[in-house]
């Protein structure tokens, strides 16, 4: 199907609408829905939470009256199975859509393609591929466990500018500035968990929650979310030698923890919402893969990775990561100070780790650099 200009514009605008979930609608992938008839929106509206409204059903709703004989442009093929919500593809049909344009279809393979036959064979045309590299962009994390059956893992490291994280004696605090800090937060909100290593727990008594007030100072503000809506990220801590214990501040916050462990500890009071859950070994360490195959069975899409240098690297030496994110600082820390990620020795230069830049911004006085780990063919 050839799409127009005025296609392109409504799925456009499909697309803005579903980024406003980004804080909210873990597990779920966020969804935007437009009803345009007669040249003119009618209704739209996007998926706000799990188990509440899809984007499809938001939109007919406000369309009313209004969404008979309309054009659907939604930016993931219409669901078409009983969840905590009725299908969607099943809405659109009774509320008289003549016209479904997906931006792309369902990555499930246990139900791509449904929702678009179910509405074919009620006599509604449909189309897909229109902006489709931009709805994938909407939803790495829920795209990448569908097809993977593991999470999309960003790796987060902040450093100087001659790549150190940390003084000789373990001083960190601040390398970088304020608004650095600030960006960090709105990441964690926006990931379905947080994942770090015991040592940052201990050494630091880190806490590794989603601090709300500083994103009161960003465009989150914009979104106006309920109270009700603000969630904390899982927090997930790898300690495979059962070294923590309940009184650490990271225990203090009530939200779900998950400590990822190669055997369980049954000697601690643990609070009601933390969950051990065993993994195997691998090398005398958790195996990170077997890892992220569970998070992901417990429909964890998008995980932020925030550890030392030793977890980071152990990560990026076993091609574990799938987006990096670095924060570099205008400071130099000299040669005794620790550095960034600890990989195994390089006797080559076709050994070492290829990045492929995707977006340098400043931030504040600081870098931001996103890379992706370079494709090999």
């Amino acid at each position: 199907m050839q799409f127009t200009q005025e296609d392109r514009v409504y799925m456009a605008r499909a697309i803005e609408l579903a980024k406003k979930g980004r804080y909210t609608t873990t597990p779920n992938p966020n969804v935007g829905c437009v009803l345009v008839k007669s040249g003119e929106i009618v209704g739209e509206g996007f998926h706000q939470k799990a188990g509440q409204s899809h984007a499809e059903v938001n939109a007919i709703a406000m369309a009313g009256e209004k969404a008979k004989g309309a054009t659907a442009y939604v930016t993931l093929e219409p669901c078409s199975h009983f969840g905590l919500t009725p299908p969607c593809a099943e809405g659109l049909k009774k509320a008289g859509i003549i016209k479904v344009i997906s931006a792309m279809v369902d990555p499930n393979p246990k139900v791509s393609g449904k929702g678009l036959a179910i509405l074919n064979e009620a006599g509604v045309e449909t189309a897909h591929g229109l902006l489709e590299k931009e709805a994938i962009d909407l939803n790495p994390g829920f795209l990448t466990r569908m097809k993977t059956g593991k999470p999309f893992v960003t790796c987060k490291l902040a450093s100087s500018l001659d790549g150190k994280t940390a003084l000789k004696n373990g001083q960190s605090k601040w390398i970088t500035g304020s608004k650095a800090r600030q960006d960090v937060q709105n990441l964690r909100a926006q990931n379905c968990a947080i994942l770090t290593g015991a040592d940052t727990v201990i050494l630091d008594n880190a806490k590794m929650n989603v601090r709300y007030e500083e994103l009161m100072k960003t465009e989150f503000t914009e979104l106006n979310l309920n109270s009700d809506q603000l969630r904390q990220p899982i927090r997930i801590v790898i300690d495979s030698q059962n070294r923590l214990t309940p009184d650490l501040e990271f225990f203090k916050i009530s939200s779900p923890i998950i400590i990822l462990t190669t055997k369980l500890d049954k000697s601690s009071q643990w609070p009601h919402f933390v969950t051990q859950m065993l993994v195997p070994e691998r090398d005398g360490k958790i195996d990170l893969s077997v890892a992220l195959t569970k998070l992901a069975s417990h429909n964890i899409n998008n995980l932020f990775l925030e550890a030392g240098h030793t977890l980071s690297g152990k990560f990026s030496e076993l091609d574990l990561v799938d987006q990096y994110i670095f924060y570099i600082a205008p400071k130099l820390m000299g040669d005794c100070s620790k550095g960034l990620v600890n990989l195994p020795e390089f006797t080559n230069m076709m050994q070492v780790n290829e990045l492929t830049f995707l977006e340098v911004t400043m931030i504040g006085e600081d870098i931001r650099i996103i890379a992706s780990p370079k494709k090999t063919n």
